[in-house]
């Protein structure tokens, strides 16, 4: 307080649109939802999606962050899914997002089965809280180069299966920060299977083909 006058700080929720992108299928073996990462967009997440094997037979979303920013070098329009800043109110508006998207993807799809999420770095917490708190269940979880978030360690009962990956030269998620995250998730119980490729914070083809079968699996 200064002078008689005292600063409080407030929260007010707002409503604000968001972009996804949907990649239809004729018929589809079911719905795979993605999450970027950091400083990316939903078309770089969609181009690395349809190199996955076999996803031409999947109905594909790419769901964007709800915090866009410029990159400062290229001047494109990027997002990032939260910060430390209100971290309890952007995890609940993140999962809500995420809940609208899948109500609209089945307005225009009809597809009404449980879908498996995908999250890469950033996107990966993402992939996992929508599994976990979201109103759609999940058929599966795909997490590359980001960990479990730890806010769900204790909320994986039952939890669907999860297909984890990162690269061998990756400084943040490390082989040490993995096998933490399969040891976690199989003392929940939860049906893991883990691929280490050459390479670091990136996808990689032998990836890319080991999430083509954890697809072919689910279907």
């Amino acid at each position: 307080m200064s002078g008689g006058i005292e600063t409080s700080l407030h929260h007010q929720a707002a409503t604000v649109h968001g972009r996804f992108l949907l990649r239809a299928a004729a018929e589809p073996h079911g719905l795979l939802v993605g999450f970027h990462g950091y400083g990316e967009d939903a078309e770089e997440l969609l181009e690395a999606l349809v190199e996955i094997p076999g996803v031409a037979r999947w109905s594909v979303v790419s769901v964007q962050a709800l915090h866009p920013f410029y990159n400062r070098r290229s001047g494109e329009v990027v997002a990032s899914w939260m910060t430390k800043q209100d971290r309890e109110l952007a995890i609940a508006d993140n999962v809500a997002w995420v809940d609208a998207v899948l109500d609209r993807v089945r307005e225009l799809t009809g597809i009404d089965t449980p879908p498996v999420f995908l999250g890469f770095s950033q996107g990966t917490a993402m992939a996992y809280r929508a599994a976990a708190l979201g109103r759609h269940g999940a058929r599966g979880v795909v997490a590359l180069a980001g960990d479990v978030p730890p806010d769900l360690a204790l909320r994986l009962a039952g939890f669907p299966p999860v297909l984890v990956g990162g690269g061998e030269e990756d400084e943040r998620y490390t082989a040490a920060v993995m096998e933490a995250d399969i040891a976690l998730l199989e003392a929940r119980g939860v049906e893991v299977e883990a691929v280490r490729f050459a390479g670091g914070h990136e996808w990689a083809p032998r990836f890319h083909r080991a999430v083509g079968a954890f697809l072919e699996r689910l279907a």
